[in-house]
């Protein structure tokens, strides 16, 4: 949610929508939260579009029994107990009310197709979860990567410097690559104009730190009521990082990037221990196949980072008509 206040708040942003895949969540719940985010903020006139419920080949019951010869993935998402306790299409109830709005008829992969035949090479994808629902338009148009402007995402690993147990053993393993490997690869395989890519390597070395945070709360508009109120600000552990927030940030301001490789990437889909880790190639070393060189970031500029979400984060929301939580009290 806040990786998506970061596109609501900013002015010079056009949101044509917001597409939702199975990643962290179930698809279902995660646009339950995002229309009431919408209601919340007072943007109802953007529309929300349901995606794929689950990855191309991977699945919850195989992902199980691979665990017990390959090891343990330290997150699993929303396979993970607990999420699985209720069926993927009963969203449970949400800390911030159930919306009354209803999100799109029309599925994420025809939305986004039908985005970039309407705006040709105006239009950026911004991908924050598993890749599925990109691969699925991928499918369908072939003509839609190249009618696009450029692709942002989160995901992959390279070699991040971090004791953190999912990467420690395992330095090419990323979540929403892992959880959807052929996804991933059908995406990182068509011919984009541009692909920024976002890492854990860079992602991090950030933090939900007080900097942001007191300096956000100091706010009464709306999207820093939402913060305050209803969003879970870690003070330690793996949830503390600006993971999508940084691609989001990085996308609106290009220069909070300091270092970066530009390589071809793809995923592994060999379905064994290293299934969906990434990959990369140097011009003199990639395989005899069609891949797409790929901006990877490799480190932040934390400081213009923080700048930028405190600026957005604490100013009121642009085009808000009654923002409804600002009917509520903290």
């Amino acid at each position: 949610m806040r990786a998506l206040m970061v596109f609501l708040q900013s002015p010079d942003v056009d949101l044509l929508g917001i597409t939702v895949v199975t990643g962290d969540g179930w698809r279902d719940e995660e646009v339950a939260h995002t229309l009431r985010l919408l209601e919340l903020l007072g943007r109802t006139d953007v529309r929300v579009y349901p995606g794929a419920s689950n990855p191309l080949w991977r699945t919850r019951e195989w992902t199980m029994q691979a665990q017990r010869l390959y090891g343990k993935a330290a997150w699993l998402g929303a396979w993970r107990e607990g999420s699985i306790d209720h069926p993927f299409d009963a969203p449970p109830a949400l800390q911030e009310g159930r919306p009354t709005s209803k999100p799109a008829s029309e599925d994420a992969a025809h939305f986004m197709v039908r985005m970039v035949h309407d705006h040709p090479h105006q239009v950026t994808i911004y991908g924050a979860g598993p890749l599925t629902n990109i691969a699925v338009a991928l499918t369908l148009d072939p003509h839609f990567a190249e009618l696009a402007r450029e692709l942002v995402i989160m995901g992959g690993s390279i070699r991040p410097q971090t004791e953190e147990r999912e990467w420690v053993n395992w330095p090419r393993h990323e979540f929403n690559f892992w959880f959807d490997p052929e996804a991933a690869s059908i995406t990182l395989r068509a011919p984009w104009a541009k692909i920024t890519q976002v890492t854990i390597d860079s992602s991090i070395q950030t933090r939900v730190a007080p900097e942001i945070t007191d300096a956000v709360f100091k706010s009464d508009y709306a999207a820093a009521r939402y913060l305050r109120k209803y969003t879970h600000m870690p003070v330690e552990g793996i949830g503390q990082f600006l993971w999508d927030e940084l691609a989001a940030a990085t996308w609106l301001d290009p220069a909070i990037t300091k270092t970066e490789k530009f390589v071809y990437e793809d995923v592994n889909t060999d379905h064994g221990a290293n299934y969906g880790d990434t990959l990369t190639w140097s011009e003199q070393d990639k395989p005899a196949l069609t891949l797409q060189k790929v901006h990877i970031q490799m480190e932040a500029d934390l400081p213009r980072l923080q700048k930028l979400l405190i600026r957005l984060l604490s100013a009121p929301t642009p085009q808000a008509h009654s923002p409804a939580i600002l009917q509520e009290n903290d």
